[in-house]
């Protein structure tokens, strides 16, 4: 049958995973599907430098981020000389309202979409609904998380922690498809069922992967034909992107591309490249009379503030980092109740949504370091998460919003006592033995130290007592 409603939310991580823990079906379907990511992308990069290639890629970004304000401008000025509407979205919200308006003065009642995490960041189908627009997903994988009610548990491949049953039943139940176990059937099925939706359509809306400033073209990547459909059949078009996809020129793009396929699916090419310039033109047949590019802050110019966290920003949306990700591959993407789940989100969503809402999410990794070293640009995600480790439990001065929000006063003033024990030899030694003989009385619980460990009891006798009876000893 198909999943029953949840509301996930990054305050509950620890409940979520554990509940994930003990599903079964959860596990064997990201299990399942992680090994298979993990091999495909091993052998797509098999005859690469693949080192090469990453260091070439992190400098692409990382000179995009260096120029972004004056790129962001040049873009701006490209596109609107193409013949692209520009507006600047200061937040979620806004950039909702932006698209909204768009769609009434078009008259809209429905909109097809285009994969588009940004779209998922901004709630825009929530937002839609609420001014009576319906906002129907065209992506295999997001089409079937809508139809179930649920939100994508991966940035790539939003049903991934369904199995071909759950899918089958989840088709059978919301659109009247037989059930069947073939692939190919449920997705001629799915087809069909979208494809007079994009021909209906008033408004398709997408996402972006590559802005380019030196020409205002946007490049979407996909593998199933619904986003050339999205961008090209309804008479407008609204493409929705973080301000930080915009690379400097068209060159920047073929190394991108590579690495953003192999690192995503294994794939060497996806089954599409789109490349949008501009609206129709006079004498041409198809494509839409309008397109409109929304660019959304939400948070980014406060990441770009710093020096450290901008690294961020250089962030293609691959999932490597998911699909390599010990915590990841074991309790999904759900689990974390966030737009972007994975490594990545555990970086990205505190700057979104502060750290008071995501203070469990830097603390959501081993530290093994798989994410960075499979990331194609080279973000170093360890650093990062350590970097807001220390936010969460700092003095509240940080750039993240709600740093310091772990801080507990108890543990700042036990920690401060045992500074001063441990400079003051003489009333170190005095404590530790008075510890020694009331060792008994220790607590076995302190606090999220023992939930997974047993509390350290103190030693009857000091090692320098020890040490000097041993000394005594051989003296003797």
């Amino acid at each position: 049958m198909s999943q029953p409603v949840e509301i996930f939310t990054p305050q509950q991580f620890h409940r979520q995973a554990q509940d994930a823990l003990g599903n079964p079906q959860v596990r064997a379907n990201f299990r399942k599907a992680m090994d298979g990511l993990m091999v495909k992308r091993r052998d797509a990069f098999a005859e690469w430098q693949l080192e090469e290639l990453r260091q070439l890629g992190a400098n692409i970004r990382l000179r995009a981020l260096s120029r972004l304000p004056d790129l962001l401008e040049q873009l701006e000025e490209r596109c609107e000389a193409n013949g692209i509407r520009v507006h600047w979205a200061e937040d979620g919200e806004q950039a909702c309202r932006i698209v909204t308006d768009i769609c009434q003065q078009h008259g809209a009642r429905s909109v097809i979409k285009g994969k588009s995490m940004v779209s998922e960041e901004m709630h825009l189908n929530a937002h839609l609904d609420k001014a009576g627009i319906e906002a129907l997903e065209s992506d295999l994988g997001e089409y079937l998380v809508q139809l179930n009610e649920q939100t994508p548990s991966h940035i790539i491949m939003p049903a991934i922690h369904l199995n071909t049953d759950q899918i089958s039943d989840i088709m059978h139940e919301r659109t009247g498809t037989e059930r069947t176990r073939d692939v190919d059937t449920m997705t001629a099925a799915a087809r069909a069922q979208l494809r007079e939706r994009f021909m209906a359509a008033d408004v398709g809306v997408s996402g972006v992967n590559f802005a380019v400033a030196e020409t205002g073209t946007l490049c979407l990547v996909e593998n199933e034909g619904n986003g050339r459909m999205t961008t090209t059949v309804p008479p407008v078009h609204v493409a929705v992107t973080g301000i930080e996809k915009v690379v400097e020129h068209l060159a920047d793009v073929p190394p991108l591309y590579a690495l953003l396929t192999r690192s995503a699916t294994g794939q060497h090419v996806t089954t599409y490249f789109n490349m949008i310039s501009s609206p129709r033109r006079d004498g041409e047949h198809d494509g839409p009379r309008e397109v409109h590019l929304v660019l959304v802050d939400n948070g980014r110019s406060r990441i770009y503030q710093d020096d450290e966290l901008l690294d961020t920003l250089r962030c293609i949306r691959c999932g490597a980092c998911m699909n390599h990700c010990p915590v990841y591959t074991r309790v999904g993407g759900h689990t974390y109740g966030t737009t972007y789940p994975g490594p990545i989100g555990s970086i990205l969503m505190p700057h979104l949504l502060g750290l008071e809402a995501t203070q469990d999410l830097p603390t959501a990794s081993s530290l093994c370091g798989a994410c960075g070293e499979v990331c194609p640009v080279k973000i170093p995600i360890p650093d990062l998460l350590v970097r807001l480790r220390r936010e969460a439990v700092g003095e509240g001065e940080g750039n993240v919003p709600g740093a310091g929000v772990k801080r507990s006063t108890r543990e700042v003033a036990a920690w401060k006592s045992w500074q001063w024990l441990a400079t003051h030899p003489s009333a170190w030694r005095g404590t530790t033995g008075i510890i020694g003989k009331l060792r008994g009385l220790a607590p076995e619980h302190l606090g999220p130290w023992t939930e997974y460990r047993s509390a350290p009891k103190p030693a009857a006798v000091s090692l320098h007592t020890l040490i000097k009876r041993r000394r005594q000893e051989d003296q003797s």
